[in-house]
């Protein structure tokens, strides 16, 4: 047997990644339907935008817009378009974790969300998730479905994400100019950021964790690590002015060890002159994605 197949790469405790491109998933690969939730009040459907490729959103419906509904004065609420995080090789948007995170944040918030239900590495190697973001992206602005048409301000857009969805909410932030939207605000939770060069306080493994499994799920990446979709800071990365929202937030966890790249990120754009504005929330004591396991709190 050819030791590639079975020479680990990438142990990350929900994945494993070998030598020869194949993945072997561990975690976060469980389902929950859409539906009604008795919890929040938040009703949830999947629709398929893409027949070829098979992706889909998970659109969720907050019960204030049903309420509202039956006023002649109703008011449409904004929409959240949201991409979920698991290193791009796990997670979806059927995952638990995910799906009761959005069910709290509509209910509590007010908002609809589209969450993207895109391909994933290594079967589906990048820029296939990006792809396959900028697609629904453009489908819900578009006000494709009756959801989002009769119940949501398609004026009224926001981006959020993840860890790898926030990697990805940076990225069509970057490209939405071409988007016929306005994108009032960009939320990135705990995004996901690292270049060639290995940062002062960054560790040394999860550097290194990083490095070996972008070269299997991203080969034609421009640069390595340095390829702008990975190192928004890397030379000959498209400008931060260029971001196409009006607000953003970018919130990190003083144990998570992207937090070095995360600030880094919040001072290049805060220092960019890009023309909006700009806040960085950090959870002292808190590790990577806790807020998936607080939503309900």
């Amino acid at each position: 047997m050819d030791s590639s197949c079975t020479e680990i790469v990438v142990d990350t405790g929900t994945f494993r990644l070998y030598k020869d491109g194949h993945t072997e998933r561990t975690g976060d690969v469980e389902t929950v339907p859409a539906g009604f939730d008795a919890d929040t009040g938040v009703t949830s459907k999947d629709v398929v935008i893409d027949a070829v490729t098979g992706v889909f959103v998970r659109l969720y419906l907050p019960r204030i817009a049903v309420e509202e509904a039956t006023d002649d004065d109703c008011k449409k609420l904004p929409i959240v378009v949201f991409f979920h995080g698991g290193y791009f090789v796990v997670g979806s948007a059927a995952c638990p974790k995910h799906h009761s995170y959005i069910n709290s944040v509509a209910a509590r918030a007010g908002v609809i969300f589209v969450s993207v239900n895109y391909r994933l590495a290594p079967e589906h190697l990048l820029p296939a998730a990006y792809d396959d973001s900028w697609a629904a992206l453009n489908w819900a602005v578009s006000g494709a479905d009756p959801w989002l048409s009769d119940h949501g301000d398609t004026g009224r857009i926001f981006l959020a994400g993840g860890s790898a969805g926030g990697n990805i909410a940076h990225n069509m932030t970057i490209a939405a100019g071409a988007v016929p939207a306005r994108i009032e605000g960009t939320i990135l939770l705990h995004p996901s950021f690292c270049g060639e060069t290995r940062m002062e306080g960054e560790p040394e493994e999860f550097w290194d964790s990083v490095r070996k499994r972008w070269a299997i799920i991203f080969p034609d990446a421009k640069g390595g690590l340095d390829d702008p979709r990975m190192n928004p800071m890397a030379a000959g990365a498209p400008s931060l002015r260029k971001l196409a929202c009006e607000r953003m937030l970018v919130c990190a966890a003083s144990l998570d060890p992207r937090r070095q790249r995360e600030r880094a990120y919040y001072d290049a754009v805060k220092s960019s002159g890009w023309g909006g504005e700009i806040e960085w929330l950090e959870s002292e004591g808190e590790g990577h994605g806790f807020f998936h396991f607080i939503a309900k709190k």
